[in-house]
């Protein structure tokens, strides 16, 4: 008896000047230059803590459990791209410190944040993960979707790869 294969999920079509696949190369792709400015785990989990309103140095090490020099340099990568933010501030009797907080540039990664959340709770966490989005206006669960510009939800395999002119 032999074993019934899984079919693959449908993916996106390749339309117009990227048909075929191999007639382009994927220079100046988007993903690949997110991924650069984003591109270790002490980063992501440096944004999760920013997202979860960690703005102090000592807390973003202890939280992310990374080295405070790893945390430094992360934090001063995402500090030069743009994510984050620095500010002054001095509790009572105390030094001068440096506060970190999300940009806009930085606030704008929460959905592809939350989409990583969202899969590791499906296919890495077996109690689902212990952390859940709600809306806070009526308290139903939060989902990350795809939907074109007209709202309709859509899948990867019905969506086209297009070649944008510049």
């Amino acid at each position: 008896m032999t074993e019934a294969k899984e079919a693959a999920p449908a993916m996106p079509r390749l339309t117009g000047a990227l048909e075929p696949r191999a007639s382009w190369p994927a220079t100046g792709c988007s993903l690949a230059r997110a991924i650069d400015v984003v591109s270790t785990r002490s980063a992501f989990l440096l944004l999760r803590e920013a997202f979860y309103g960690t703005s102090r140095f000592d807390d973003f090490a202890t939280r992310a459990g990374i080295s405070e020099p790893v945390a430094a340099a992360r934090l001063r990568e995402l500090v030069e791209a743009g994510l984050l933010t620095r500010a002054e501030y001095r509790e009572p009797g105390q030094r001068a410190r440096l506060a970190y907080r999300l940009t806009e540039k930085g606030a704008d990664l929460f959905p592809a944040l939350a989409a990583l959340m969202e899969w590791g709770d499906r296919w890495l966490a077996e109690d689902g993960g212990p952390i859940g989005l709600r809306h806070r206006d009526c308290g139903e669960p939060v989902a990350v979707e795809l939907r074109c510009a007209a709202g309709h939800r859509t899948s990867p395999g019905e969506l086209d790869l297009v070649h944008r002119r510049r």
